[in-house]
C-alpha cells in the first residue's frame, strides 16, 4: 500500500510538472502577441549603390549653357566670370570623386557641392533681379520673341538651380542618402508612400528632384510630392515666388509688345 501511495503521488507530482511548464509556454506565447512589434526599418534608411552623375552633371552644364546665352547686361560682369567658375567646381568634384557613382562624402566634397549650387543661384538670381527690373524702369524693350527667349532661359536656370538645392539638402544630400544615415526624409514621394509601386529599396535621384522643381514652378504648390522638413516648404515657396513674378512680369510685357 505505501509504494501504491509514493507512485501515485510521482505521478501526480509528475502530471502537475507537465502542467506548469505547459502553462508557463502558454504565457510566454500570449505575452509574445500582445508585445507591440518592432517598426520595420524604412526602404529610405538602406544602403544603396548611389546614384549616377551624369544626370545632375547634364544639369549643371545646360544651366551653365543657358547663363553664357543671357544679354550681358543682365549678368555680373565679366559675362563669363561666374559660368566658368561654375565649371571649375565642377571639373574639382570630379577630379576630387572620380567615381561613377555619388557615394563617398567629405566635408571639402560637401563644401565645394553646395558652393556650385550658390554660385549657379547667385547668378540666376542676379539675372532675374535685373530683368525684372528692366520690365519695370524701361520703357524701351527687345522683341517679344527676344523677351521670351530672355525670360524662358532665367525661369528654366532657376529649375535647375532649386532642383539642384533640394537633391544636395534631401536627407544630408546623395552621397548620405547612399549610406541611409538620416532617420526622415525631407521630401514624400509617392514611391515612398505605398509599397509595390517601386522596386524594393527605392530612392530619389536627380531626375526625380528636377521634376519635383519644375512641377513647382509651372503649378506654384507642390503636386505629387510634398515637403516635410520647414527648410523644404521655405525652398519650394521662394521658387513659386520667383518663377511665378517672372512669368507675369515676361509674359504681360511680351503680350504688351505684340499689340
Amino acid at each position: 500500500m505505501p509504494d501504491t501511495l509514493c507512485a501515485m503521488t510521482e505521478q501526480e507530482h509528475h502530471a502537475s510538472a507537465q502542467l506548469s511548464e505547459a502553462l508557463h509556454r502558454r504565457l510566454e506565447r500570449i505575452e509574445q502577441l500582445l508585445a507591440p512589434e518592432k517598426p520595420e526599418r524604412p526602404a529610405w534608411r538602406s544602403i544603396t549603390l548611389g546614384e549616377q552623375r551624369w544626370a545632375v552633371s547634364a544639369a549643371i552644364l545646360a544651366a551653365v549653357g543657358l547663363q553664357l546665352a543671357l544679354p550681358t547686361r543682365l549678368t555680373i560682369h565679366p559675362h563669363w566670370m561666374l559660368p566658368t567658375l561654375e565649371l571649375a567646381l565642377l571639373v574639382a568634384l570630379v577630379v576630387l570623386n572620380p567615381h561613377k557613382r555619388i557615394d563617398q562624402t567629405s566635408r571639402l566634397l560637401r563644401l565645394l557641392s553646395l558652393a556650385l549650387v550658390a554660385v549657379i543661384s547667385l547668378a540666376n538670381g542676379w539675372s532675374a533681379v535685373k530683368l525684372v527690373r528692366d520690365l519695370i524702369h524701361t520703357s524701351a524693350s527687345p522683341g517679344a520673341l527676344a523677351l521670351l527667349g530672355t525670360g524662358g532661359a532665367v525661369w528654366a536656370t532657376n529649375i535647375i538651380a532649386f532642383s539642384l538645392w533640394y537633391w544636395e539638402w534631401d536627407r544630408g544630400g546623395p552621397a548620405a542618402r547612399a549610406q541611409g544615415v538620416k532617420s526622415y526624409p525631407d521630401f514624400l514621394f509617392p514611391q515612398m508612400q505605398q509599397e509595390g509601386i517601386a522596386e524594393p529599396g527605392w530612392e530619389p535621384s536627380y531626375p526625380d528632384y528636377l521634376y519635383v522643381a519644375f512641377t513647382n514652378a509651372c503649378a506654384f504648390s507642390p503636386t505629387d510630392t510634398m515637403p516635410l522638413s520647414v527648410w523644404a516648404k521655405l525652398l519650394m515657396m521662394t521658387q513659386s515666388a520667383v518663377s511665378l513674378i517672372t512669368v507675369v512680369l515676361v509674359v504681360a510685357r511680351a503680350v504688351g509688345i505684340l499689340q
